[in-house]
């Protein structure tokens, strides 16, 4: 069983940067996509970005440019990195592995939370 845990979440202001981590309790990711979703306060959760298992990878149009996925399968960890972060980027973020390349996710981690200040 696939267990995730999110890391590096907090406080920054707008315009900062934070960069999220993501454990994998296995030594196999590397067969599957990773992604990361949000949910911000009173929304449903969405997509934010994804890196597949052959490295391509799929943004949200609103963080294309200022966020960027990455993994290091020999580590078992995912990253996030988010530069110019807005306001609008306050939400809990959650971690994600599907065994599809382009699948909806499996597994899922218990999520860290962003806060942007204007």
């Amino acid at each position: 069983q696939l267990q995730l845990v999110e890391s590096g979440g907090g406080l920054v202001q707008a315009v900062g940067s934070l960069r999220l981590s993501c454990a994998a309790s296995i030594s196999t990711i590397g067969s599957y996509t990773m992604a990361w979703f949000r949910r911000a306060p009173g929304k449903e959760r969405e997509f934010v970005a994804r890196r597949s298992w052959s490295h391509t990878t799929d943004y949200a149009n609103s963080v294309k440019g200022r966020f960027t996925v990455s993994r290091d399968n020999a580590k078992n960890m995912v990253y996030l990195q988010m530069n110019s972060l807005k306001p609008e980027d306050t939400a809990v973020y959650y971690c994600a592995a599907a065994t599809t390349t382009w699948g909806s996710p499996d597994y899922w981690g218990q999520g860290t939370q962003v806060t942007v200040s204007s």
